[in-house]
């Protein structure tokens, strides 16, 4: 692999970050449970990792203003617009794969 600067890498994460928050925007169909169910995250892990890291270097975000970023909108719009409940099966299987703290 070619070498890259640190710059470099930081400038090709974020644009990796911003196409999958993109991607995630386009793709409302796909529930954040089925994420869960199959990857181990969702649109709201995404959001409190860039809380963390905001927080890591010294800036307060909160948690609205988190999803806000990777969802587009306000989270309780999103919910509305696009959330459907979930099934017993989904609720199944996030009960079988979720982490365990």
């Amino acid at each position: 692999m070619t070498a890259l600067s640190k710059e470099q890498q930081t400038e090709f994460e974020a644009a990796a970050f911003r196409r999958l928050v993109a991607h995630l925007r386009e793709r409302s169909d796909v529930q954040n449970i089925d994420m869960m169910n199959l990857a181990g995250f969702c649109r709201n892990c995404l959001s409190n990792w860039y809380r963390e890291a905001a927080e890591a270097e010294g800036v307060a975000v909160t948690r609205d203003e988190s999803r806000e970023m990777v969802y587009g909108m306000p989270y309780e719009d999103w919910k509305k617009l696009h959330q459907n409940e979930a099934s017993p099966v989904q609720k199944a299987a996030f009960e079988l794969n979720k982490p365990h703290k």
